[in-house]
């Protein structure tokens, strides 16, 4: 793997991030991964930032709320798709993905949360903040259509520490 640029592959995540990456952390010795579609990144505080959204119930949100930490990896090229359905529809409470799925965890030196091997990209994140949606605040159609169960995401923002890219 090889370091690269975050405005070089902006484009190219923001792209693909409608169709699922890869958000990872660890916490207590354990690592779960989960899909994630929906997300920005840019340039906030002086620092590049990709914003992650995490629904309260999802069990990567028991974690990444006790971690320092996330990466995203990302499949440019549409491998992994079996993967990304499972882990967008299954809980890290009832499986342990990586042994299920047989993903290959691979090291940063930036943290110890892991990146999945075989995508193109992963971005290394460090949380710099974190915020709970307010139902009050959000507009009714949002609210209606996307959370009929009023199961909200916490917001995090994270500085992107590094961006590798798989050779």
């Amino acid at each position: 793997m090889k370091k690269v640029d975050f405005n070089q592959v902006l484009n190219d995540y923001n792209e693909v991030l409608p169709k699922g990456v890869f958000l990872t952390t660890k916490a207590k010795g354990e690592v779960n991964t989960m899909t994630m579609g929906w997300g920005t990144a840019g340039f906030i505080w002086n620092q590049n930032i990709l914003m992650a959204p995490v629904r309260k119930s999802r069990y990567t949100h028991q974690l990444i709320e006790n971690s320092e930490f996330f990466t995203v990896s990302v499949p440019l090229n549409g491998q992994l798709k079996k993967e990304l359905q499972f882990c967008g529809t299954k809980s890290g409470r009832d499986y342990n993905k990586v042994e299920e799925l047989n993903l290959e965890l691979g090291e940063v030196e930036e943290c110890n949360v892991p990146i999945i091997k075989g995508n193109d990209l992963h971005f290394i994140c460090k949380i710099k903040y974190q915020q709970d949606m307010v139902k009050e605040n959000l507009a009714e159609d949002i609210l209606e259509n996307k959370y009929p169960d009023k199961d909200m995401h916490t917001f995090y923002y994270a500085e992107v520490a590094a961006v590798y890219q798989e050779e």
